[in-house]
């Protein structure tokens, strides 16, 4: 069950990233990057600080 609820909160989170505006590409590269290689860090990374910086 829980497998299942993480999986599903890390691709809520690279479907939040892929969606999002930025003002630069190269952010939207880098936080796809972060939460691709470090997927439990960079779902907590992201929901904390990335949601703040997109447009």
């Amino acid at each position: 069950m829980w497998k299942v609820l993480g999986f599903l909160v890390y691709a809520y989170t690279i479907y939040d990233v892929v969606t999002s505006r930025f003002a630069n590409q190269n952010d939207k590269l880098i936080w796809i990057l972060i939460v691709l290689l470090l997927p439990f860090l960079g779902t907590i990374l992201w929901f904390v600080i990335g949601r703040g910086k997109r447009i």
